[in-house]
This record gives structure tokens, C-alpha cells and sequence, in this order.
């Protein structure tokens, strides 16, 4: 056992721990990041998952970057750059008859001239609220119930956004953030196509379905980024290089392949961190970027909590819903109705809202959905990196997959992937006999693999109650463990999942103001 010191330790070394530690180093911190797995990025990764075949791991479109993170850490000059983007979403049909949505238009088969009128308003509107939840991604959530006058200024802030709006827009941003998309979707909208592709980002990654309340609060946090779909050159992994370059820039020091046993206790405060070897390294700060439970039950231990807060911890909503699909195929697929160039853009199965919501029943009780939704990426059209000369790959986030399976992941996930290929097919003829490899990574996987309790990727559930000053818990709202010198900077925190970075930055910049006094 040997000891070091270390002024700043950070646990995991996903986009936001490392963008956390790129600030805290720019801030003249010495800052030390910890990363379990033998590359950096967490869930943000590129790996080949079968010979010249790589795809972006878990994550694998980039739609909610915060462009200030983009900017200050200079990601473009440590190789950051764009396969594609601004990536149009199609609405699969059986058929070919697929629907285009592009921004505020929409387009193809059975799309009337008042659907199209009614897709510009719905954009407009669902852009401008998306923009208020966006506006806090870089803000310290208040404290409730304080005098503090930074609190009280946040929450005028907050207030004066939405009151700029105007009182009829006010009014439904009130009206609707915390309602279910299919009662919106049905108000604006005819065509069942385009009411179930849209209905898609209020349930993707959730266990929501189309009439949950927090449906469209989940499809606003999705639009809070800008609404642009992108796909970076060399898969998501290509992002977290990126931010992993920034931080060592500022001298941040990433040892990989070192996992963390503990956060380790001296009387009533957090003094550094036990490796999985028995190291000991000692710090004045640790920041933790792994989720809340893994935090607080797993490495600090919930003997150190008050009983109120474990509890808390303890039944955060956070189980995985979502499983990953990765294929290595022989050539192009061949979506009906298709050509090679929309087969590159962001291709979704969800024919209608009620097909969405019956696959959602199933996870209500525990079991696979026979018709899963899918949203599906062809990355290779745009990156010949990932795939060797004419050949593809292709991954899809399916819904919905518990994580608790009752019957067990391992006694279903192979027929639950050739239930997805089946579907695959109805959409993409011949695709079965194109697939060279195959890849599930269900929720239980991504527990695993990438250390993620509950398989959540977003490391807890997206809702009202679990957002802003009450994410992830009260508490630890403010990035500030209830445990002295420990902080936390991961998606459990606000303002939420998605590679943005904006926890990372925030984190940092609590540290930064609580150390000057």
C-alpha cells in the first residue's frame, strides 16, 4: 500500500468527470481522474465489437453538447469534428411510405397540408419552451425554502424566462410541461405517423409511455440542446477523446484501468479513495461521476448518511428500460422506400402512438415488448472508418427492456434479439441475411459494462420530480454531497442524461465558488 496525495479525485472518467476536471484544472486545482475501464467516456465510447466493425457503444447520437463546453474547451483543436449533421428523422412504414420530419417540416405519404402547418407551430412552440429548460442546463439549481440571495435571484431568473414568454405562450408552457405527449399530439396533429414518431422523444430511454405524465417534459429535455441530431466522425467515443485531450491540456493526470473500491472516511469528512488494489490515495476533494446509488450505497456506504437521505438514495427511480443493438453487416440494409443517403439519417419504428403504448405495457409488468419502438442509426453511410470497404453497421435503441426482467435476461435475450431482427426486417427485407455479427447490450449489460446502476443511462429517471433543485435527491441537489469534501458531477444530477457536459461544468464551478470562501 502506498500513499499519494492529490489535492482533487475524480471517480470515472465519462464526459462529464472529464469535463469537470478540464475546468478544475483551468482553475489551477491539481486534479486526478479515476477510470475503471481501459478507455475513457463511460457510456460515450467507440469499441469494436466484432472484427473491423465499431460502433458508438451505448450513446450514439450527439444532439444535446453544450455549446459553451464545445467552446471553452476548444473541442474541435483536440479532433472533434462531425461525420454528419443535422440528421432529419424518418418515420419507417412497412410499405415505404415513410414520413420525413425535418425542423419544422414534414413530409410524404398521407400528409396533409393542415398537418404541415400545425408541425411549424408545434416546432415553434416546443423549440421556445425547450429553450427555457435549456437555459438552465448552465445554472446552479436553487435551494428551496432559503434567504440566500443567490437562490432567490436563481429562482427570479427562472421566473422572469418563462414570464418573458408572453401570457399565452406562459400559459401552455404551464398548461403542458408536466402532461403526456399523446394528449398534445393529439390536439395538433391527424396523421398517426407523425403523432408516433414525435411521441418517441417523450418516451426514449423512460419508463414512460405516450399517456405518462412527464412525457413531454422528457420530449422538451431532448429538444434543450437545439433539436439537431449529429453524428461525430469516429462514433461517440470521438467526443469523450476529445474532452479527454482538453483536460490533459490542463494538466488533469487520467489513470485508466483503476477502479475504485471506496470513498474512503476520516471522522466526518471524505479524505480520499481506496483503489480496487488497496491503494489509498489521499485528497481534499472527491467528485464522484458515477450515478447517486453507486455513489452513496456502494462506495461511500449508507452507514455514513443520515437515514432520511439513504432512503432517498435508495428509491430513486432508475431502472433501465432500453436495450442496445449492434450488427455487422455484409452491405447496405435495404429499407423499403429508401435510398442510401436517408438510410443514414435517424430512422425510428413507431407507427403510431398506440403501438408505442402497447409496447410500454409490457415493461409495466416486467416482460419484453413482442413490437418494440426503435430508434435506428446507419453511421457508416456517413463514417467509412467504421466498417471495412462496402460493408455496415447498424445500431438501435430499442424499447422497452426492463432491467428486471422477470424472466431473466438470461434465458431471453436471445430470442428477444431475433424478436428485434424480426422487426428490423418488416422495415428493411433481407436484413437477416446480411448480418455477419450480432450484439444486444440489455439494460443488465450496460449495468455491468459500464458501472451503471439500474442500467439507467441517464442515471436516473428524467421527471418533474426528479429535476432541478430535487435531482437527484434533496440534498445533493447542488452538486454538494451531505458528507464534507464530497461532491458529485454525473447525469444523476442537473440538469440531467445526454452527452451535454453541463454537470461537469457546473459541478466544477460549485467547487471552485465553495473553495474561495
Amino acid at each position: 500500500m502506498t500513499d499519494s496525495n492529490h489535492n482533487i479525485v475524480i471517480i470515472g472518467g465519462g464526459h462529464n468527470g472529464l469535463v469537470c476536471a478540464a475546468w478544475l484544472a483551468k482553475a489551477g486545482h491539481a486534479v486526478t481522474v479515476l477510470e475503471a475501464a481501459d478507455q475513457v467516456g463511460g457510456a460515450a465510447v467507440t469499441r469494436e465489437f466484432a472484427p473491423g466493425f465499431r460502433v458508438s457503444a451505448c450513446a450514439h447520437l450527439l444532439y444535446l453538447l453544450d455549446a459553451g463546453v464545445n467552446r471553452e474547451l476548444a473541442l474541435s483543436s483536440h479532433g472533434l469534428k462531425m461525420a454528419a449533421s443535422g440528421l432529419d428523422t424518418i418515420a419507417l412504414n412497412a410499405q415505404g411510405q415513410h414520413l420525413k420530419i425535418a425542423g419544422d417540416r414534414v413530409s410524404g405519404a398521407g400528409v396533409s397540408e393542415a398537418d404541415q402547418k400545425a408541425m411549424a407551430e408545434y416546432h415553434r412552440f416546443m423549440k421556445r419552451f425547450s429553450g427555457i429548460i435549456g437555459r438552465l442546463h448552465n445554472r446552479i439549481p436553487p435551494r428551496m425554502g432559503t434567504t440566500d440571495r443567490g437562490d432567490l435571484f436563481s429562482l427570479a431568473r427562472t421566473g422572469l424566462d418563462i414570464r418573458r414568454m408572453g401570457r399565452t405562450d406562459m400559459r401552455e408552457f404551464l398548461r403542458i410541461a408536466g402532461i403526456n405527449i399523446y394528449d398534445i399530439l393529439q390536439e395538433n396533429f391527424d396523421n398517426e405517423a407523425l403523432k408516433g414518431a414525435l411521441s418517441l422523444d417523450g418516451v426514449l430511454g423512460t419508463f414512460l409511455g405516450t399517456r405518462s405524465n412527464n412525457s413531454v417534459f422528457c420530449a422538451l429535455h431532448r429538444l434543450s440542446g437545439g433539436g439537431q441530431y449529429d453524428l461525430p466522425a469516429g462514433g461517440m467515443g470521438a467526443v469523450s477523446d476529445a474532452l479527454a485531450a482538453a483536460a490533459r491540456k490542463h494538466g488533469v493526470d487520467i489513470r485508466l484501468g483503476t477502479p475504485v473500491r471506496r470513498i474512503t472516511m476520516e471522522h466526518d469528512r471524505v479524505s480520499g479513495v481506496e483503489l480496487a488494489d488497496g491503494e489509498i490515495l489521499s485528497a481534499d476533494t472527491v467528485v464522484s461521476n458515477a450515478d447517486p446509488k453507486t455513489t452513496f450505497r456502494d462506495l461511500l456506504g449508507f452507514r455514513h448518511l443520515e437515514a432520511d437521505f439513504a432512503h432517498r438514495v435508495h428509491h430513486l427511480r432508475a431502472r433501465g428500460q432500453a436495450a442496445k443493438l449492434h450488427l455487422a453487416l455484409d452491405g447496405l440494409p435495404r429499407f423499403t422506400g429508401l435510398d442510401e443517403a436517408e438510410a443514414g439519417q435517424r430512422l425510428v419504428i413507431a407507427p403510431d402512438m398506440q403501438y408505442v403504448e402497447h409496447a410500454f405495457n409490457h415493461a409495466k409488468y416486467r416482460e419484453l415488448s413482442p413490437e418494440p419502438v426503435a430508434e435506428i442509426t446507419v453511421p457508416s453511410v456517413h463514417d467509412g472508418s467504421l466498417a471495412p470497404a462496402g460493408k455496415h453497421v447498424l445500431s438501435a435503441i430499442v424499447q422497452w427492456a426492463p432491467h428486471d426482467l422477470k424472466s431473466g435476461w438470461s434465458d431471453s435475450k436471445d430470442a428477444f434479439t431475433e424478436q428485434v431482427i424480426t422487426t428490423l426486417e418488416r422495415y428493411a427485407p433481407g436484413l437477416r441475411g446480411q448480418i455477419l455479427h450480432t450484439q444486444l447490450l440489455s439494460p443488465a449489460d450496460i449495468e455491468s459494462e459500464f458501472r451503471i446502476s439500474g442500467g439507467h443511462w441517464h442515471h436516473g429517471e428524467l421527471a418533474l420530480d426528479q429535476f432541478l433543485m430535487l435531482r437527484p435527491v434533496p440534498g445533493a441537489a447542488q452538486y454538494r454531497a451531505p458528507v464534507d469534501g464530497l461532491w458529485l458531477c454525473g447525469a444523476g444530477c442537473h440538469p440531467g442524461g445526454g452527452v451535454m457536459g453541463s454537470a461537469g461544468r457546473n459541478a466544477a464551478q460549485a467547487i471552485i465558488d465553495a473553495s474561495r470562501g
